[in-house]
């Protein structure tokens, strides 16, 4: 079981966990299950650079397409290549196989502006 303790989240519904100035980012057990089964993850490239906010990879599910937002600025460095042929990775285990895209960050001090797992918690509350 992965601990959530460790992980920050967005209010569009992004995680990110840290590894030195590196962040792992996927979307939330909550926004998976609002999307519904994964059929296609258009990722990001390595060497692509992002502002917080930015718009940087597409999730189709059968419901619908939806954007997934950078929550940190920085550099892709690697992303999940798994995803192309098991997208359904994001349904099955998101904070862990499923996770999107990892980022060199540019700024640590936004990690800042993100929410703890139980202001996260709190945050889905209001939904």
């Amino acid at each position: 079981m992965v601990d959530l303790k460790d992980y920050r989240f967005s209010e569009d519904h992004e995680w990110v966990k840290l590894d030195g100035d590196i962040a792992t980012i996927g979307i939330t057990d909550y926004a998976q299950k609002e999307l519904g089964d994964v059929v296609f993850v258009e990722l990001p490239s390595v060497g692509d650079s992002f502002a917080k906010g930015d718009n940087c990879a597409n999730i189709e599910s059968v419901k619908a397409v939806s954007d997934v937002y950078s929550p940190l600025s920085g550099e892709i460095v690697e992303v999940n290549e798994e995803l192309d042929s098991a997208p359904e990775l994001i349904n099955q285990d998101p904070y862990e196989k499923g996770w999107i895209f990892k980022i060199k960050l540019d700024d640590k001090s936004e990690l800042d502006s993100l929410k703890t797992y139980e202001e996260y918690e709190e945050y889905l509350k209001g939904l």
